[in-house]
């Protein structure tokens, strides 16, 4: 059997806010949806079917494949093929041409997903002989040769920030006696701005690495590491060097030469490049091949080097593809997929091919959003490829055995579940609940539309027999809130702070969770408001993290002229500001999200039960410390003494903003990102002198090294329960914010 992947990415211009967008999977010459084990759904086109293997592949004006054939792949395994395309306008079209002696062209899948532009420079280094630089890179179409994890394992796509794919070095060392893998580094790598981030590589790459295999310094003065690896013959090609210091034990003790074939060094200078340990970077250049057909790439110590070490970290390695004069034949059919203009022929026979293109596009002039005006009552009709047997469900539950039982909610009863060998939460409405049809219709459609990396996929829904049941992607760690605190049998103490968050994992899971808000607001599908953000609604994989969940009660982003809707929400998190006049804006996310801040921050409730009114809210209770000065007084105590003051303040000047009254004082999601990604770095920073310097932090949020810091009173008092997305219907507009409280009454849940 016969096999081909191609893989093409989109890349965007690139900014502070950015989050991988919206992707398309198809699953060409089918007519069933499949999804990946990485949660990858691909859709099902049929193609028109012709008759042999040979082909070309165009795109762009640039000839990608020519004379292609995966006659002599290894049986069972499919060609990946992956090409990085830069297009200037927002639609482009790839064409499959049978080359000449053969009538067939075929692929069985693509993907395509928009990138940040600065994956590659416009300009890189020339290393040769001829010394200089080369512009002009992103206009040109690269394909991925390799992609190398030196002295790491594989990393699957489930585990790459952009669904790659990374191999081991070891097949590729000339001398595997030379090299050792150096010991995993168990930290996180410390990402710097204008360097190396999570989109350049994932954090696996910089967490191994390969280093000298030779015990003393006297000897590997006479000792390199050298790879070697097939490329074509007299070939211009893109390669990018990955490098982060985790095999020295100190600054500043480690300098050592790159070498690219026998034509150029380059001097890796970890300390003069980053001014610390564990920090990522990266060094790109445009290397000619010559006729030998093989790269060999270097790294070896230096006599003015305090340690005689070298390592390496990654390898990728693109060539350029040259622009074709080959004239595309005219098309016999004039049909169009919405995804991507896919002209071609797919054959038939009995060939499985399992591919996917991924393009990778950068500098697109125009991103057109285009505004969504459907109201939740006008509903698209239900992906039916989504839909599971109610005897699926059964068998995946084993009959909703009460074992199996792993929490209620506002929808219903949750249970764990094995789908297709892969494990699911398994969510069934029960009667009695208060969402209804329009609620479970409405996550349907809004999962069916979205897939993002900090949004909960859904595997697939159930309406047999007058059920309602939801299956999603099983979320290992569970709920945000159960994280920080517990309920406890204690009456007169039922919440009490956990402590397995650190306060970088707290920021980190803020991160996560508003970018899959920021992609809500901001996706191409002209923005969803989420409408019942809570910690609940955030949940956690094994790895924390975090991904929003939860969109029964989600809207579409409605015209000016119609954005007044009923009040949904939940005590606690509701905007005060949509609760008292009903219009409903992103901005509602933003402060139900500042409140999630203040959750993390303090470790207690939204709403609780106290005999002192301003206790009850949480919001109102942080704001009303922040206006004192004292804010340090409430925090969760377990964060004493592991907080960076600087990032603790943009922290609360960031929460502070979210809940500010009007909706128009707020940020924007993106810029809530921003702020929380510059907190983590902040905390990131090592203390110096017991000292740390923030210039840009508010004044009035300035306060001295946190002291001993105190439980929270209010803790003593029982808790009011959370209640999911109350409707709430105000008749009078005659109150204030503060008083919204007061009106709020506990119905039944949704």
């Amino acid at each position: 059997m016969e096999n081909l992947i191609i893989i093409f990415l989109f890349f965007l211009p690139f900014s502070s806010a950015y989050t991988r967008p919206n992707e398309h999977f198809i699953n060409c010459g089918s007519d069933f949806n499949f999804t990946g084990n990485d949660d990858r759904n691909f859709v099902a086109i049929v193609l028109r079917v012709h008759n042999q293997n040979k082909r070309h592949l165009l795109s762009s004006g640039f000839e990608l494949l020519s004379n292609f054939s995966v006659k002599n792949s290894p049986a069972g395994s499919p060609v990946i093929k992956e090409f990085l395309v830069n297009i200037d306008e927002g639609r482009f079209k790839i064409n499959f041409i049978p080359s000449q002696g053969s009538n067939i062209a075929f692929v069985n899948a693509i993907e395509v997903f928009l990138a940040p532009e600065s994956f590659v420079p416009d300009t890189a280094p020339l290393a040769g002989r001829r010394r200089g630089s080369f512009d002009g890179l992103r206009s040109r179409v690269l394909h991925t040769v390799y992609r190398i994890n030196v002295g790491g394992a594989t990393i699957t796509t489930d585990e790459d920030t952009l669904w790659r794919n990374w191999i081991p070095d070891d097949q590729f060392l000339s001398d595997p006696t030379s090299a050792k893998n150096s010991s995993f580094f168990s930290g996180e790598p410390a990402y710097t701005s204008g360097r190396a981030n999570e989109y350049t590589a994932p954090s696996l790459v910089y967490k191994t690495a390969k280093e000298l295999n030779v015990e003393d310094n006297t000897s590997r003065q006479f000792f390199n590491i050298t790879w070697s690896f097939n490329v074509s013959k007299s070939s211009r090609h893109f390669v990018r060097f990955h490098f982060n210091d985790i095999v020295s034990s100190s600054i500043d003790s480690v300098k050592f030469d790159l070498y690219i074939y026998d034509k150029f060094d380059k001097l890796v200078y970890p300390y003069n490049e980053t001014g610390q340990l564990e920090v990522p970077f990266y060094f790109d250049f445009v290397v000619d091949s010559d006729k030998s057909g093989v790269m060999n790439v270097s790294v070896g110590p230096r006599n003015d080097s305090e340690n005689q070490m070298a390592f390496l970290n990654g390898i990728e390695i693109m060539e350029f593809m040259k622009e074709s004069s080959f004239v595309v034949p005219e098309e016999r059919s004039k049909k169009r997929t919405n995804l991507v203009p896919i002209v071609g022929s797919v054959v038939g026979a009995v060939v499985f091919v399992v591919g996917f293109i991924v393009a990778m596009v950068m500098f697109l002039k125009c991103r057109k959003r285009k505004p969504l005006s459907e109201k939740t009552s006008n509903m698209s009709p239900l992906d039916l490829a989504l839909r599971i047997s109610y005897y699926e469900i059964e068998q995946a539950t084993k009959n909703f055995d009460s074992g199996l039982l792993i929490g209620e909610g506002g929808f219903g009863r949750v249970y764990e579940g094995l789908f297709r060998g892969k494990k699911v939460a398994v969510k069934r409405s029960e009667p009695g609940h208060g969402q209804g049809l329009l609620e479970f219709q409405t996550e349907i459609v809004v999962l069916s539309r979205i897939r993002h990396r900090h949004l909960v996929s859904l595997i697939g829904y159930c309406d047999e027999r007058s059920e309602m049941i939801l299956v999603y992607e099983f979320m290992e760690k569970g709920t945000l809130r159960d994280h920080l605190y517990n309920r406890s049998s204690d009456v007169e103490k039922p919440y009490f702070a956990r402590s397995d968050l650190s306060w970088k994992q707290r920021l980190e899971i803020c991160i996560g969770a508003a970018k899959g808000l920021n992609y809500l607001h901001t996706g191409s599908d002209g923005g969803i408001i989420h409408r019942d953000v809570k910690s609940t609604n955030i949940l956690l994989d094994e790895r924390l993290v975090a991904k929003v969940a939860d969109f029964g009660v989600s809207k579409f982003n409605l015209p000016d002229a119609e954005h007044s809707v009923d009040v949904k929400g939940t005590l606690g998190y509701l905007d005060p500001e949509y609760f008292l006049s009903l219009q409903l804006t992103d901005k509602s996310d933003v402060y139900s999200f500042g409140v999630v801040l203040l959750e993390v921050l303090c470790a207690r409730p939204a709403v609780m039960a106290s005999n002192r009114r301003e206790e009850v809210n949480l919001a109102e209770w942080g704001m009303l410390w922040l206006r004192k000065g004292q804010l340090e007084k409430i925090i969760d105590p377990m964060l004493v003494d592991t907080i960076n003051p600087n990032s603790l303040r943009k922290f609360v000047e960031t929460t502070e903003k979210c809940l500010r009254p009007s909706g128009n004082e707020r940020p924007m999601m993106r810029d809530v990102l921003w702020d929380l990604e510059y907190a983590l770095q902040l905390q990131l920073i090592p203390m110096n002198n017991g000292t740390f310097d923030d210039s840009t932090t508010n004044a009035s949020l300035e306060f001295s090294m946190m002291p001993v810091l105190h439980r929270l009173p209010s803790n003593s008092f029982p808790a009011v329960e959370e209640e999911d997305a109350t409707v709430l219907s105000v008749d009078a507009f005659d109150v204030t914010a503060s008083d919204v409280f007061s009106l709020l009454s506990v119905g039944e849940a949704r």
